[in-house]
């Protein structure tokens, strides 16, 4: 078993590729991208090679997929917006960013729509988002909220473009050019959008949008309930990425098992995520060990496994009262220590919501937990 991807990889590429789903799936909203030939390329050569590329890309191959797309628009005279698409994916997927904004401004060059040309602006800005917040330098982030504010120009009021440049305004520390920004997106954006609770956050605590917070998501539990992790805001979270085929994962059972027991009543949510491809025999599983908290079928490594950029298992993530990330090992020892000092928090932050508000401090905050 291999470690997890570290953590700011794993927050900057679900930055990148939040524009780029193209179905809807049951945790996340789907993004439009720039219209494209759903062919690929036109010359036969670029063809075979873009299919190669696919292929890489399923093989998460990125850095050889990304050369492949990178030659067959090349193969394809510069313009075969499929190919730049692919490889700004493919870029990101990697981590190299300079090369993923390359690929924005060749969409940028071969879109001709207003439509298109706003979103080739958002992965443009993307992009720059995450190469800034990667290497701490404001100017790739202000360069980020300069594209998303011209994707704006062009479709203003546009929910997803709001919410994107309100958090790189956060980034900047513009902080009341944040506020602003997240009340513009709740204006226009849709209750049941999933971001639509953690932006009323944001508004009240624009700080927390630059922090390194945990992908939203929206699921189906096995016992029926649906689930946002800004449902979850104001409790710890451990989130257990685990099958039944998997070895090291029936052994970390009992552990997990430990956790749920030991910390019951307290401020503490588990939620368990399968990648068995056979979704009966996980639920004969979890019905034969007892497995009585939160349980979501992932179909295989499907989208919420990607989100989190989970490669080898078990793997499990920590996330804290206000939703920031971080990442642990099951079979780590310390890991009930920190999830301790995580619910010593959480509890005291809600029994300092919870007390009356003194008449000189109005801190007691209206945060929608």
């Amino acid at each position: 078993m291999r470690r997890l991807t570290s953590l700011p990889t794993i927050f900057l590429v679900s930055i990148c590729l939040a524009t780029l789903s193209t179905a809807q799936t049951p945790v996340s909203a789907p993004q439009s991208k720039p219209a494209a030939p759903s062919q690929g390329p036109a010359d036969p050569k670029a063809r075979k090679t873009y299919d190669d590329a696919l292929k890489l890309m399923q093989a998460r191959s990125w850095v050889f997929a990304l050369d492949g797309f990178r030659k067959a628009d090349k193969q394809d005279g510069g313009h075969c917006v499929p190919c730049e698409l692919e490889a700004w994916k493919a870029a990101t997927q990697y981590g190299d960013f300079k090369a993923a904004r390359a690929q924005a401004e060749a969409v940028l060059a071969n879109v001709t729509s207003p439509g298109d040309k706003a979103t080739a602006q958002i992965l443009l800005g993307r992009a720059c988002m995450a190469e800034g917040i990667r290497d701490k330098r404001n100017e790739q982030i202000a360069e980020a909220e300069a594209a998303f504010s011209e994707a704006l120009r062009i479709r203003p009021n546009y929910a997803d473009y709001l919410y994107a440049e309100a958090t790189a305004l956060a980034y900047l520390k513009r902080d009341d050019d944040a506020r602003h920004g997240f009340q513009e997106f709740l204006k226009y954006a849709s209750r049941n959008d999933v971001d639509y609770p953690r932006a009323q956050r944001f508004v009240e605590r624009p700080e927390l949008a630059r922090a390194k917070m945990a992908p939203n998501f929206r699921l189906t539990t096995l016992d029926g309930r649906t689930l946002t992790l800004e449902n979850l805001a104001g409790k710890v979270v451990l989130i257990d990425f685990w099958a039944t085929w998997c070895g090291p994962c029936r052994n970390a059972l009992p552990h997990i098992q430990q956790i749920v027991k030991k910390f019951d009543g307290q401020p503490l949510v588990v939620l368990s995520i399968s990648q068995d491809s056979d979704q009966a025999k996980w639920k004969e599983f979890v019905g034969k060990n007892e497995m009585t908290w939160l349980q979501y079928w992932d179909r295989g490594s499907g989208p919420l496994s990607k989100m989190f950029g989970v490669t080898a298992i078990p793997a499990t993530f920590t996330i804290d009262a206000d939703g920031v990330l971080e990442d642990q090992h099951v079979g780590d020892a310390n890991i009930e220590g920190k999830l301790k000092k995580l619910i010593a928090r959480a509890t005291e932050a809600a029994n300092s919501k919870a007390a009356p508000a003194s008449p000189v401090d109005h801190s007691a905050s209206s945060l929608n937990y």
